[in-house]
């Protein structure tokens, strides 16, 4: 027995954990800047129980020996245990809905004597480790319909629950897990869709009321149906590689727009957007033709893929003014420069920006910072943490904070490289793809560049269920990697 503890520990990845280590204390040191008064002078009065800071200070703790406990769970352990688990977490997150009380808006806290614990947290390892083990399992093929389908599945099911439970920022990580089926070989096609998709609706949105110079077109409309046009030929010549389809598309679409265009502007104007509008009619009469004749059902999946690009164009204005809710809608509004909301749901983002740009290159040291003190920017502890590191750490700070979240993310890639089997490759990216999109979308969020959706930066943001949540993912895997040679 004492041989197998030795042999595990020396088998733990050491950079990881040191990684770990580095980012939870240098998380606590914020919490402690962003949660303190100028009024607080005694350095034990930083773990203090009364104090946020203490608060988490004690998960920290929690969440270590958690950990120890979770590197003595075998391999073949979680991977049999992970049906069990996720099931289990998604009849939580149910129940969850319906005895929460009414925190923010949300229902996904469910309170235990004096602590609050969020399970959407740990339904990601849940998530995680079902994806694992169903992809790791015998004649797994992503490239079989049922089997992508089932993949897709357990991503969406949990995000489908924590959406009611109106924890959107949280909902949305899980996308991220799909990140993880097209390293296992899903087709690009997925991620083509979710980029276009997001394309469509900015500049969509955006440029919805803006008018050409010489004509009384929009430019939102007009510029979207291009784009359909150039992302669907793009499928043709590098999906399809079509090299006759994507020339006779390519050379239509081309002169047709420019002629329109031009017929418009110097000789008579006219609805050019009726033009672009029998153009994709016209690409998906081909493509189905094409899809006859040849037997091509590539052609077939592009020609549904333009149907769902416009009916998906057609919804945004819908779903903005229907659908999203007024804070929501506002936070996009700011977000694309449509509208300037310093007093409301850009309020918090301004006051970030400044505190980050008061911290200069230096900062102004630890327990420092004015704009953190006086309690300008709300959620300075949580969602919005980095503007702290920004004031008191300056630039210099800023950036060792985030060169050490890419080292660390990097390492987990390396650690799911280097795994003997499918379970544990995947398990590793799906880690590496949660902390990714947290660590990318909050910190866009701080600075500006992201919507605001309320979301932890990883090992920074005060709470319990967050820091234990990514612990949980993180010790886990060190276990796996540690018996990646086979299952002790």
């Amino acid at each position: 027995m004492d041989q197998g503890r030795d042999s595990i520990l020396s088998r733990i990845d050491k950079p990881a954990l040191l990684l770990y280590a580095l980012l939870a204390v240098m998380g606590w040191l914020a919490i402690c800047g962003a949660s303190h008064s100028y009024i607080e002078t005694s350095f034990l009065e930083f773990f203090s129980q009364d104090e946020r800071s203490g608060k988490q200070a004690l998960w920290m703790g929690v969440s270590v020996m958690f950990g120890i406990f979770l590197l003595c769970i075998k391999k073949h352990t979680y991977r049999n245990l992970s049906g069990i688990i996720y099931l289990l977490m998604l009849a939580v997150c149910i129940i969850t809905i319906f005895i929460a009380k009414d925190t923010k808006g949300s229902y996904s806290w469910i309170a235990i004597g004096s602590f609050k614990i969020q399970p959407a947290e740990f339904m990601k390892f849940a998530t995680a480790l079902t994806l694992a083990a169903f992809m790791g399992r015998r004649g797994f093929d992503i490239k079989n319909n049922s089997d992508f389908m089932k993949c897709a599945a357990i991503i969406v099911v949990p995000l489908l629950v924590i959406v009611a439970q109106n924890e959107t920022g949280s909902a949305l990580v899980y996308l991220s897990l799909f990140l993880v089926m097209y390293r296992e070989g899903m087709t690009g096609i997925f991620l083509l869709m979710a980029i276009s998709a997001v394309v469509y609706f900015v500049v969509g949105i955006k440029f919805n009321e803006e008018m050409f110079d010489n004509l009384s077109q929009a430019i939102g409309p007009y510029a979207v149906t291009v784009l359909i046009q150039l992302f669907s030929i793009a499928m043709v010549k590098f999906w399809c590689k079509n090299n006759r389809t994507f020339i006779v598309l390519l050379a239509v679409n081309l002169a047709t727009t420019l002629a329109s265009y031009w017929i418009a502007v110097y000789l008579i104007e006219f609805n050019i957007l009726t033009v672009q509008y029998l153009l994709l009619t016209f690409d998906i009469a081909y493509l189905l033709i094409r899809t006859r004749l040849n037997k091509e059902n590539k052609n077939l999946w592009i020609a549904i893929y333009i149907v769902g690009s416009i009916a998906f164009y057609n919804s945004c204005e819908y779903v903005m003014h229907n659908v999203l809710e007024k804070h929501q809608r506002t936070r996009i509004e700011v977000l694309l420069g449509l509208k300037d909301d310093l007093a409301g749901a850009g309020y918090n983002v301004h006051q970030s920006k400044i505190a980050i740009g008061s911290g200069g290159f230096l900062g102004k040291g630890f327990l420092n910072g004015t704009q953190t003190k006086l309690k300008y920017v709300p959620e300075q502890d949580t969602d919005f943490i980095f503007c702290t590191i920004g004031e008191e750490q300056g630039f210099l700070g800023s950036t060792f904070v985030l060169t050490v979240f890419v080292l660390f993310i990097l390492r987990l890639v390396k650690l799911a490289e280097r795994q003997g089997d499918i379970f544990g490759r995947v398990f590793g990216y799906a880690l590496a793809s949660i902390f990714f999109f947290h660590f990318t979308i909050n910190i866009g969020m701080v600075i500006g560049i992201m919507p605001v959706i309320g979301i932890p930066l990883p090992f920074f943001s005060y709470g319990g269920s967050s820091f234990l949540g990514f612990s949980i993912l993180l010790f886990t895997f060190l276990r796996i990697d540690a018996d990646r040679d086979g299952a002790r």
